[in-house]
């Protein structure tokens, strides 16, 4: 179905991809997997036609589709949730206005028996039925199902896009993009932004999908459910493996393994080779064997080890001063967005030690009541924190929340203050940003790059009451608060 031959990317000064190809098949369901970093958003903005290659190219069908979300994107002001959902239609809501115009034409009844007017009536019904054929009597109905699926109320139809965060209406591009039903679903961490009812009903409506897929995800149960194919980036080459990602990972120790093997055995074959040769050179009685034993060497195809990044982040979180024995209690606390009330009459007690989990079905006030303890949104009631408490806030969409002018090292100088400003690039460093990577603008950096650096600028203060907004597990710290939104 579509190409991609021995296309090359470079950026400063190394290669991204180096003459790297594969092919996506109709119906692959692909997962993109690699450090962050290694291309793979890259690679689907080149597969979306976003961005060329510096060589190579990509060989397609002139009327296949594609979808493509990207992990960040403007947005549209000005209309209702519904309304921008139902943009995915565009084409046909066209139709369905020229329909209208025909019909308030036909209504008229002027000149029923002219040639003009009934060439008018042979336009209409060709429009109804290729309005019907296109799926318009649905598509309303169809916009409805895909927006309740990722989450959005009925109540929230008509509400106007602008009153959304950035996340919720990266799900109303997601709900288009599912809408318009392209050949090729092009998907860069589309769970980001989803709770977890929503990423199962986002799993099942893939599972079932009848166009290929490739999908990038840091999500490893998702990749498991969705795909079938797994292509790693590594070093700037593709290596496909005919699995989901769990058994990728196996077969790719397996793969190496035996890799290792071969060249070990290959190296012991030259050495062996090359000693005899050396040793019987100038022997004339050994002549035709040591002249053999040259060009059996000669033709020896090479094992070259493929190289492996095996750099990971290593941190620890600062030593965090001890707050007293409760860190947050409520009493009666309300939340009111009118006219819903979203939090009613709240009373709990977190005590120093405590791991904590907010769950509950979207829209239930878990976001809402992490961003009042974080001291975001305004409530009403109490909301008190116990002697010392100090607050670290990590939400979801944190890395929005960079500027992206600034270089990966102005970020935490900028920020950093006492003893902390002389361990700036220490601290880069155990995230993954080295030597050149320091001074990238952030505006340049991958999702999970800018990702890493927000968790750094968070670790510049040490605290002892940390509330994660994320859609599921992770950190344990000992003798400190933690407040985990899933």
């Amino acid at each position: 179905m579509l190409a991609l031959s021995e296309i090359s990317v470079w950026f400063t000064g190394k290669a991204l991809f180096d003459e790297a190809s594969f092919l996506i098949n109709k119906n692959d369901r692909i997962g993109l997997v690699g450090k962050n970093g290694a291309g793979k958003s890259t690679l689907l903005k080149i597969i979306a036609g976003l961005q060329e290659p510096e060589g190579g190219g990509i060989f397609k069908p002139n009327d296949i589709t594609i979808g493509y979300l990207p992990q960040e994107m403007e947005h549209q002001d000005g209309r209702t949730v519904f309304d921008e959902a139902l943009q995915a239609f565009k084409p046909l809501l066209e139709l369905d206005a020229k329909i209208h115009v025909m019909g308030d034409e036909v209504a008229k009844g002027e000149n029923v028996h002219s040639d003009a007017y009934m060439k008018l009536l042979d336009d209409l019904h060709e429009a109804n039925d290729r309005f019907s054929m296109m799926g318009g009597y649905t598509m309303e109905s169809d916009t409805e199902k895909i927006l309740l699926g990722l989450g959005f109320n009925r109540e929230d139809f008509p509400r106007i896009t602008d009153t959304f965060s950035g996340g919720w209406r990266m799900r109303i591009e997601l709900a288009k993009i599912l809408l318009q039903k392209p050949d090729l679903l092009l998907l860069d961490e589309p769970t980001n932004h989803l709770d977890i009812e929503s990423i199962q009903w986002l799993e099942g409506f893939l599972k079932d999908y009848p166009g290929a897929i490739v999908l990038v995800s840091h999500d490893r149960v998702f990749l498991d459910v969705i795909t079938t194919r797994t292509i790693e980036i590594n070093l700037g080459k593709f290596h496909d493996y005919n699995a989901p990602y769990s058994r990728y990972v196996e077969m790719r120790v397996e793969r190496r393994t035996l890799q290792m093997a071969s060249f070990e055995n290959q190296q012991k074959m030259i050495e062996d080779t090359e000693k005899f040769i050396e040793r019987f050179r100038y022997k004339a009685s050994k002549a035709v064997q040591v002249q053999s034993r040259i060009k059996q060497l000669n033709k020896v195809d090479r094992i070259e080890i493929e190289e492996e990044d095996l750099s990971s982040i290593k941190f620890r979180f600062p030593d965090a001063p001890r707050s007293g024995k409760v860190v947050v209690a409520t009493s009666h606390l309300t939340k009111i967005y009118p006219p819903k009330t979203i939090l009613e009459d709240l009373e709990f007690e977190i005590e120093r030690g405590d791991k904590v989990a907010f769950v509950g079905k979207n829209g239930e006030g878990k976001s809402t009541l992490s961003r009042i303890i974080a001291g975001i949104e305004t409530y009403n009631g109490t909301l008190e924190f116990g002697h010392n408490t100090k607050i670290g806030f990590y939400a979801q969409n944190q890395a929005e929340t960079l500027t992206g002018d600034k270089t990966v090292f102005q970020t935490i100088d900028d920020e950093a203050a006492g003893e902390m400003r002389t361990k700036v690039r220490s601290l880069l460093g155990a995230f993954l940003f080295g030597g050149d990577a320091i001074d990238k603008k952030v505006k340049v950096l991958s999702g999970g790059e800018k990702s890493r650096l927000s968790l750094a600028k968070l670790l510049l203060t040490p605290v002892n009451l940390l509330i994660l907004k994320q859609k599921k597990r992770l950190l344990r710290r000992n003798q400190n608060s933690l407040i985990l939104h899933i």
